[in-house]
């Protein structure tokens, strides 16, 4: 991936997680790497455990952001969700988030949340 290409990734993560919080998520982690899959965004609230994948483009002519998270991608996730729960047992609902970030250069940034946007079965 071209180092722009990360500095966006990283930015939008950054927009995502500062996003989840106003909405009173309490951030757990961030690019949890585990051997075949990474994780965004991890967040918390009172019945939840998310797993936020974030995508970001600098808009939606193309294609919604969320069409990028394709099977392949989706099964890398759950293979580190599950990771990440057996390492830390919890007791909240898990959950898998989409977060398009589109930010136009020089332009605000717009977040569409997709909430349970796929699950393990």
């Amino acid at each position: 991936m071209p180092a722009n290409s990360k500095l966006k990734g990283a930015i939008g993560e950054e927009l995502a997680a500062e996003y989840l919080q106003s909405k009173g998520y309490t951030l757990v982690g961030m690019n949890y790497r585990v051997r075949g899959g990474e994780i965004d965004v991890i967040v918390k609230n009172r019945k939840y455990l998310v797993f936020a994948e974030v995508k970001t483009r600098k808009n939606a002519n193309f294609a919604m952001a969320m069409e990028f998270v394709n099977e392949a991608k989706m099964q890398r996730l759950i293979v580190a969700a599950k990771l990440y729960l057996a390492a830390n047992p919890t007791r909240l609902q898990p959950r898998f988030d989409v977060i398009e970030v589109y930010a136009p250069d020089g332009g605000k940034p717009f977040i569409n949340h997709i909430e349970n946007a796929f699950s393990e079965g």
